[in-house]
C-alpha cells in the first residue's frame, strides 16, 4: 500500500497521481555507464597483464568490481530518487510526498488552491515534464521540478476544482 493510500481520509478517493519524470535519472545513468565503462577497461586490462605475466591482474580486478559496485549504487540511488517523490490528487485534496528517509509532504485541500502554474522547458514540452507551482490562498508557492505529465495534472487538479464548486 503506498503512502498516499494509506494517508485518504474517510471519503476520500484517489483521483490522479503522478511521480518525478525519467529525466531526473539522466545524471545517474551517465555516471552509472561511466563507472561501468571503467570496470570493463580494467576487466579488459587485467586479462591482458595477467597474460604478459605482470602481477596486477588481482588489483585490478578488484577495481574493476568497486567500479561495478559503485554503479550499482548510483543507478539504485537514482531509482530511489525517483520513486519517493509522489504527487496525488484526491477529491478533496492535492498531495505530495518527497524523499525516503527523511520526508516532506504537503498537503492542500482543492478549496485553498489558488492557482496551479506550470512551466515546461523546449526539451520538456517534447519528453513530457515540467515544473509544477501550487500557490495556496494567502501562501507561499510551493514548487516541484521535473515532475511527469505536468499539464495532465493540471487539468485533474482544475477539473476536480471545478467539480467541487458545482456540489457546494
Amino acid at each position: 500500500m503506498s503512502y498516499i493510500e494509506k494517508h485518504l481520509i474517510p471519503g476520500e478517493t484517489l483521483q490522479y497521481q503522478t511521480k518525478l519524470h525519467w529525466i531526473v535519472m539522466l545524471g545517474h545513468v551517465g555516471l552509472t555507464a561511466f563507472f561501468v565503462l571503467a570496470g570493463l577497461a580494467l576487466l579488459v586490462f587485467s586479462w591482458n597483464t595477467r597474460h604478459s605475466g605482470e602481477s596486477h591482474s588481482n588489483i585490478l580486478i578488484w577495481l574493476a568490481l568497486a567500479a561495478f559496485f559503485v554503479a550499482a549504487i548510483l543507478l539504485g540511488v537514482g531509482l530511489i530518487k525517483r520513486s519517493a517523490t509522489v504527487m496525488a490528487l484526491t477529491n478533496k485534496r492535492v498531495i505530495v510526498k518527497t524523499g525516503l528517509a527523511s520526508r516532506r509532504t504537503l498537503e492542500l485541500l482543492l478549496s485553498r488552491i489558488e492557482s496551479v502554474v506550470v512551466e515546461e522547458p523546449a526539451m520538456g514540452r517534447v519528453l513530457g515534464y515540467g515544473t509544477v507551482i501550487i500557490r495556496g490562498t494567502g501562501g507561499t508557492p510551493e514548487t516541484f521540478d521535473k515532475i511527469a505529465h505536468p499539464l495532465e495534472f493540471r487539468a485533474q487538479v482544475q477539473g476536480q476544482i471545478a467539480d467541487g464548486q458545482k456540489q457546494a
